[in-house]
């Protein structure tokens, strides 16, 4: 290659560089709008709130929460890969975004092509929880009661698709019981339900929950998670507490528009890491049973990729459908 345009290629890539650092450097350059994947008062809602807060106090720009509930996180996650990629929406989704492919044929957007993964939040095991008027104590109990009157006990999820409908079908799935999934427009309205005694069983965040076990209003028997929660220590796992082999861990991620430019990308995970990093942070985010994960963009990506090859697989042998 010649000197003169060898000179022309480097000076074409420090523009290039220099480009992109004045993107990543004048960002935020307004409010910005994080889509939870979630109503009012759902475990992702709660998180994305504890963020929001956190970042709005980093940025010096309000972070507005848009709770975008319906389609297990389909509608929030659309709006997300067709906004404009330039970091001032992004999404605040749960492990629902990596499986929501293998269950639904017609996507309004591709996850692979349309959304980049900036960063995993965090992680949580469910609970599982009865109502009071419910004869049972234990895990054991309530998969004993639900062979004697199959079809009997009905479960609440925060809408099909959703975390809660998943773990409550891997649930019904590895029980081999015959429960009747009762799905509601956000987590919020499927505990409402519950502790209305409209249905028997819920399972969501150990947030949202279990302050209403601590009163007495639900009965929790177990977190649905492999190991136990730090939130709830005495609460015994699923697997412990009468069906080995389940677990059912929830992670939240943020996501982005995948055109989003990378210095940007990593310029919010590197904000959003730092956060994660931050003592208050940690308690806020530990009071909600959440374990911070954090990590590069691209081991975000990767993350993700790896999500969606476990849940196609778990997916297709449960032959879990959307309904």
């Amino acid at each position: 290659m010649s000197k003169a345009r060898m000179g022309r290629r480097l000076l074409a890539l420090g523009l290039a560089c220099a480009c992109s650092g004045a993107i990543a450097t004048g960002f935020p350059e307004r409010p910005l709008r994080l889509v939870a994947a979630s109503a009012a008062g759902g475990g992702t809602d709660i998180i994305a709130r504890l963020l929001a807060q956190r970042m709005t106090e980093q940025w010096g720009q309000q972070v507005i929460v848009d709770n975008r509930p319906g389609g297990g996180g389909v509608i929030a996650t659309d709006i997300t890969a067709k906004s404009v990629p330039d970091g001032h929406t992004l999404l605040l989704q749960s492990v629902g975004i990596s499986y929501a492919p293998a269950l639904y044929k017609n996507l309004p957007f591709d996850v692979k092509r349309d959304i980049a993964a900036v960063t995993i939040v965090g992680s949580q095991p469910f609970v599982l929880a009865v109502h009071p008027s419910l004869p049972v104590k234990s895990v054991a109990d309530l998969v004993a009661l639900a062979k004697a009157k199959p079809g009997s006990l009905r479960y609440a999820s925060g809408g099909v698709s959703g975390a809660s409908h998943m773990g409550g079908e891997l649930f019904r799935v590895t029980a081999a019981i015959d429960i009747v999934h009762v799905p509601y427009k956000g987590t919020g309205p499927g505990t409402t339900a519950l502790l209305g005694g409209e249905v028997q069983i819920g399972i969501a965040g150990v947030g949202t929950l279990m302050p209403h076990a601590r009163t007495g209003k639900v009965r929790a028997l177990a977190v649905t998670g492999a190991k136990r929660s730090p939130a709830a220590p005495d609460l015994p796992t699923v697997a412990e507490n009468g069906l080995p082999g389940y677990a059912f861990d929830v992670w939240y991620g943020v996501f982005a528009a995948a055109k989003t430019p990378r210095p940007l990308l990593g310029r919010i995970n590197g904000d959003i890491n730092a956060a994660l990093r931050d003592p208050e942070t940690v308690k806020r985010f530990a009071a909600s049973g959440v374990d911070l994960i954090g990590g590069s963009v691209e081991e975000a990506n990767r993350y993700l990729q790896a999500e969606m090859a476990k849940w196609a697989k778990v997916i297709r042998e449960a032959g879990i459908k959307a309904e």
